[in-house]
C-alpha cells in the first residue's frame, strides 16, 4: 500500500486514551472527579503524547451502573459538568491536537428514560416499540445474560402491562429496539448532535447485542439486513463529519467480526477492539511461549482498507478471557489470578496489567512494547502510564475503575474532598498512590511513564504500523516473538522476548552491499549487520523495534 492524503484516516496512526470523567480528577472538592478537572489535565495528556481521547459517558444517569444506564442522550451529568465545560475540554483538547470520541450508547437505556417510562405504562404508548416486549412467557435464557452473577435471565416481567421486556445486561437497562426506524432516528439526531459539539467519533457499546435484536423488528427492510443499521449510522457519520470514527465493541471470533466491518466494502464500523489477539497476548505471557499471540496474529483477517483494527491489554470491562479454551483460560487464571477474588463471572479477571506480574519492571515494560508495536490502532485505558494497581475489594469491574492516582498525597491529589466522600475509595495497598503517582514519574527520565511516552512517540513516529503489511517471522526459540510491517519502501521489525532467559535472535538481511543498516527505533542506535544478517541479543522479556534506514529488503522468512 502507498501512502498519499491520510487525514482523512487519521485513527490509523491515533494512540487512544480511555478514561471516566467521575474518575480522573475532582476540582469542585465534592469528591466526584468533573469535566472542569480533566480540562487542567488535557495539557498531560499532551504530554504523554496520546493523540485521541476517548471519554466514558458522562451522560445523566441513577448510576447504577458506572455511567452506562443513560436518562437522556443529549445531557451532560450535573454531578460532572454542563455543556459549557464538555465544550471546553473538547475545544482545549483540539488545541493540542487531541481528537475526543464519546461513548455511544444505542444497544440499552435506563428504566429510567423518559421513553421507557411511557413504553411501560401502557401497550399503547407511542414508545412501546423502542423496546422490545413479548407477551409470553420466555424460555430459559439464563446462558445469554451478560453478568450472570446478577441476572438469569434476558427476559423481565413487567407488572404494568404483564408483558415481558428484553435486557441482555441488567433488568434496570431495557434494550432498544433498533429494528424500530424511529429508534434509528433518534440515535442519528444524537450522533448529529454530538458531532455538531466537536466530538470527533464514537465508541459504539455491545454492538453485536442491537443487531442481533433487529430481528424482532416489523420493519421487513431492517429485519432482512441486520448490519443496515451499521451501514446507515456510518454513512450519516460520514456526511455530518466527514474524518469522524466509529470505534465497535465487538468481541467476536474474527471471522464474525469482518461483519461488522462491513466485509469487502468496509462501510460499517472504521475500527473494531481485538479481543481475540488481547487474549492470545496474556495466554503467550502466561507460558512464555509466543505461539498463541503469533496464531492470533497470523489469523487475524485482513480487512478493508479504509478499517483498523484497534489493539488493547485491558480496558474498564472485566478482563475477559471468554474466546479461550477452558483449559488456556485456567492457565492464564493461574498465572495472574489464582485468588477467586481475582477473578469475575468464571470469564475474566477484575486486575490491572502490574499486579498480574507482581510488580516485574521488565514484564510491565515488555507488554506495553508488544501493545504499541502490534499492528493496529492501540489503546492505553487511564493509569497504565503510571503502572496503577486495581483495588480487589470493589466489586466486579469497579475493581479497575478507581481514582486516578496524581500524587503521594491524600486521596492521591484526585480530590480534596473526605474519602469517605469520593465516588470510589483510592487503591489501598502497595500500588497506592504514595508508591505510584504520576507527580514522581513525570520527570523521571527511567519512570513507566517516561518509557510508556517513549512507545507513544515511537509507535506515532512508525505508520508501517498503523498501514503496513504485517506477517509473523517464524523463529527456533519458542520465547520470541518477531513480526515485521511494510510500507512503500520501509519496514518495521518487532522482535520480544517472552521468557524470563537470555536469548540470541539472528536477523537474515539482504539489500545493497554499500550502506545498509538497521537502526533501533527507541534508543536510536545503529544495529550491526555482517554478512547477510543481524545478531541480537535479548534479555529476559527482551525487546527491541527496528528499522531499515536505506533501501534495500529485509529478508525474513
Amino acid at each position: 500500500m502507498r501512502v498519499t492524503d491520510t487525514s482523512d484516516l487519521w485513527w490509523k496512526s491515533a494512540v487512544i486514551y480511555c478514561l471516566d470523567v467521575e474518575t480522573f480528577l475532582d476540582a469542585d472538592g465534592d469528591g466526584i472527579g468533573d469535566l472542569q478537572g480533566l480540562s487542567r489535565r488535557i495539557d498531560y495528556l499532551a504530554e504523554l503524547g496520546i493523540s485521541c481521547l476517548w471519554l466514558m459517558p458522562f451522560y445523566p444517569s441513577p448510576d447504577r451502573d458506572d455511567g452506562y444506564d443513560v436518562t437522556d442522550f443529549y445531557g451532560v451529568d450535573a454531578r460532572l459538568g454542563d455543556h459549557g465545560r464538555l465544550v471546553e475540554v473538547v475545544r482545549t483538547a483540539h488545541d493540542r491536537g487531541i481528537r475526543v470520541i464519546v461513548d455511544l450508547l444505542i444497544n440499552h437505556t435506563s428504566d429510567q428514560h423518559p421513553w421507557f417510562v411511557s413504553a411501560r405504562s401502557s401497550t399503547d404508548s407511542p414508545y412501546r416499540d423502542y423496546y422490545v416486549w413479548r407477551d409470553t412467557e420466555p424460555p430459559d435464557t439464563s446462558a445469554q445474560v451478560v453478568f450472570p452473577d446478577q441476572e438469569d435471565s434476558i427476559w423481565t416481567r413487567d407488572e404494568a402491562t404483564g408483558e415481558w421486556y428484553l435486557h441482555h445486561f441488567y433488568r434496570h437497562q431495557p434494550d432498544l429496539n433498533v429494528g424500530n426506524p424511529a429508534v434509528v432516528e433518534e440515535i442519528l439526531r444524537v450522533v448529529g448532535f454530538w458531532l455538531e459539539l466537536g466530538i470527533d467519533g464514537f465508541r459504539v457499546d455491545a454492538v453485536p447485542y442491537f443487531v442481533q435484536d433487529v430481528d424482532t423488528a416489523a420493519d421487513e427492510q431492517l429485519a432482512g439486513d441486520p448490519h443496515a443499521v451499521l451501514r446507515e449510522l456510518r454513512a450519516y457519520t460520514a456526511r455530518r463529519k466527514g474524518d469522524a470514527v466509529l470505534l465497535g465493541e465487538v468481541n467476536l471470533p474474527h471471522e464474525q467480526q469482518l461483519a461488522y466491518f462491513g466485509g469487502d466494502r468496509g462501510d460499517e464500523l472504521n475500527l473494531l477492539f481485538d479481543f481475540i489477539t488481547m487474549q492470545a497476548t496474556y495466554l503467550s505471557m502466561a507460558r512464555g511461549d509466543a505461539a498463541p499471540l503469533a496464531r492470533a496474529l497470523s489469523e487475524r483477517p485482513v480487512v478493508h482498507p479504509a478499517c483498523q483494527w484497534a489493539t488493547f491489554l485491558r480496558n474498564h470491562d472485566e478482563l475477559t478471557l471468554d474466546k479461550l479454551s477452558e483449559e488456556e483460560r485456567q492457565e492464564v487464571f493461574a498465572a495472574f489470578g489464582p485468588e477467586e477474588e481475582m477473578q469475575v463471572y468464571g470469564r475474566g479477571l477484575k486486575r490491572r496489567l502490574p499486579p498480574m506480574v507482581d510488580g516485574d519492571p521488565r514484564r510491565v515494560r515488555l507488554a506495553y512494547s508488544l501493545l504499541f508495536s502490534l499492528p493496529g490502532t492501540p489503546a492505553l485505558y487511564y493509569g497504565e502510564e503510571i503502572g496503577m494497581g486495581e483495588d480487589l475489594a470493589a466489586p466486579g469491574r469497579m475493581a479497575v475503575r478507581t481514582p486516578m492516582q496524581w500524587g503521594p498525597g491524600p486521596n492521591g491529589g484526585f480530590s480534596s474532598a473526605e474519602p469517605e466522600q469520593l465516588v470510589q475509595r483510592v487503591v489501598p495497598d502497595g500500588y497506592g498512590p504514595e508508591h505510584v503517582n504520576a507527580d514522581a514519574q513525570l520527570h523521571d527520565p527511567d519512570s513507566l511513564f517516561s518509557f510508556v511516552r517513549s512507545l507513544v512517540s515511537a509507535r506515532r513516529s512508525c505508520p508501517e504500523l498503523g498501514w503496513g503489511r504485517f506477517s509473523v517471522v517464524e523463529q527456533d526459540a519458542r520465547q520470541v516473538l518477531v513480526h515485521r510491517c511494510d510500507l512503500d519502501e520501509s519496514s518495521v521489525v518487532a522482535v520480544h522476548n517472552l521468557g524470563s532467559e537470555p536469548v540470541g535472535v539472528r536477523l537474515p538481511v539482504t539489500g545493497p552491499d554499500d550502506g545498509l543498516e538497521l537502526v533501533d527505533v527507541l534508543s536510536h542506535e545503529r544495529v550491526a549487520v555482517a554478512g547477510t544478517g543481524a545478531e541480537l541479543a535479548l534479555p529476559g522479556y527482551g525487546h527491541r523495534w527496528l528499522r531499515l534506514r536505506r533501501a534495500g529488503s529485509l529478508d525474513l522468512p
